[in-house]
């Protein structure tokens, strides 16, 4: 076999029919303001748990809109609730409640 130096990439597609999005769809039904936010990537800059491990609730929500729940689960559990987030949300969204629905739902 020849060595043409490249190699086929792994299709990277996300599916979204497959996708599991039911967080998201909890989290906007109990926490309107969920639907508010942006994506401006405010409250990842200001997060205390950001300081100390790789906790970015910017990833998170994009991640829980995708559907693709497994990193969220895994470490939403790294937030102080510290409220840092909430106070410099540009569309005043409610990030607390947020992260607190999506704890209720991964437990």
């Amino acid at each position: 076999m020849v060595d043409f130096g490249y190699k086929i990439a792994k299709d990277r597609q996300i599916d979204f029919d497959k996708n599991d999005r039911s967080i998201a769809q909890y989290v906007r039904k109990h926490e309107p303001t969920f639907n508010l936010c942006i994506s401006c990537g405010t409250c990842a800059a200001t997060c205390t748990a950001r300081q100390f491990t790789d906790f970015s609730l910017r990833k998170y929500i994009l991640l829980l809109r995708r559907g693709e729940n497994k990193e969220v689960i895994e470490n939403i559990h790294k937030c102080m609730l510290c409220g840092k987030c909430q106070l410099v949300c540009p569309m005043g969204v409610n990030t607390r409640g947020v992260i607190y629905r999506i704890m209720e739902m991964c437990i």
